[in-house]
């Protein structure tokens, strides 16, 4: 799977936890907080794309990325 189709399912999942957004007004490079998201949206968010993506990554990687284009990154380097 590619980074456009792991951003896709990354979004699919915002869109499930927040309210008031719309899929393409969603930017890869901003951080999930800039769309409303407190800590306990973010883990769930991080947590469903994981299990839909078949991924296990370790929450100390998780704590330094800033926006979701490098939790992407980061999803695919764990495929």
């Amino acid at each position: 799977m590619d980074k456009a189709k792991v951003i896709e399912v990354i979004k699919k999942h915002i869109l499930d936890n927040l309210e008031d957004i719309n899929a393409e007004d969603i930017d890869p490079s901003k951080a999930m907080s800039d769309y409303g998201a407190n800590s306990l949206d973010i883990i769930e968010i991080v947590s469903t794309s994981m299990r839909e993506l078949n991924i296990k990554i370790p929450r100390s990687e998780l704590a330094e990325l800033k926006n979701i284009d490098e939790l992407a990154d980061k999803f695919v380097q764990h495929m």
